[in-house]
């Protein structure tokens, strides 16, 4: 079954090319042409996934993106012309799931579109919740709740988080998180995984500059304490 996709993009031509391409994978596709309408849109229809160009008109993609994720959990996959690696972790620390850069092939974007999608349907099969100290990751109910108080996460950081916490003290490489985050068929950079955990630590840790749940593993990548609180030689 097709997913209810909304694509903001500026322009036209661009944006009929792709609503062609999703549609051909049995989707159904809205397009709108700047950020205000993207906004209304989203509230409106509430899609299964947005495809937000940064560049528009009215509000930009940027905005929208901030705006949107603190009201929902959508998956947004963000199409930027700016191609320096700053710029994309903006994208990406707002609470973008995914990126592309100008120009791309429609091809790659429908392969992005069908991963995020495929790992939006899995998250109702695993297993749960774990409880680590005070956080609980359900994934039956798509949510995390620190002391009791459900915390807002986007669906990339949930998958990370979901992954450290089923086997805590157990290190994971980053390229091992950026595969459970975005899929095998996903390149992403590396600092990607640190903007994510970095974002996770400021909603879930006390302190985020002296984090007790979410470790670095210097030289590895990261891993959620066994005993929080209980400082290890990592």
């Amino acid at each position: 079954m097709g997913a209810r996709i909304l694509v903001a993009e500026d322009d036209v031509k661009q944006a009929e090319l792709v609503r062609r391409y999703l549609e051909r994978e049995g989707h159904s596709v809205v397009v709108t042409h700047d950020g205000r309408a993207a906004l209304d849109e989203a509230r409106r229809r509430r899609p299964d996934l947005l495809v937000l160009d940064v560049m528009m008109p009215k509000v930009d993609g940027l905005d929208v993106c901030r705006i949107l994720r603190s009201e929902s959990d959508t998956p947004i996959i963000m199409l930027t012309a700016r191609s320096t690696e700053d710029d994309l972790l903006l994208g990406l620390d707002l609470g973008a799931d995914d990126y592309l850069t100008k120009p791309y092939s429609p091809r790659e974007l429908v392969a992005r579109v069908r991963t995020i999608l495929r790992r939006a349907g899995r998250q109702h099969t695993t297993p749960g919740p774990y409880r680590i100290g005070a956080v609980v990751v359900d994934a039956d109910r798509h949510e995390v709740l620190v002391d009791g108080r459900r915390i807002d996460v986007t669906p990339a950081e949930f998958k990370i988080l979901e992954c450290l916490a089923a086997e805590p003290g157990r290190a994971f490489p980053r390229q091992k998180l950026l595969e459970q985050a975005f899929g095998f068929d996903h390149y992403a950079l590396d600092r990607t995984v640190d903007v994510h955990v970095m974002n996770l630590r400021r909603k879930i840790e006390a302190d985020p500059a002296d984090p007790v749940y979410l470790l670095t593993v210097y030289g590895v990548g990261y891993k959620m304490a066994d005993r929080p609180g209980v400082r290890d030689a990592s």
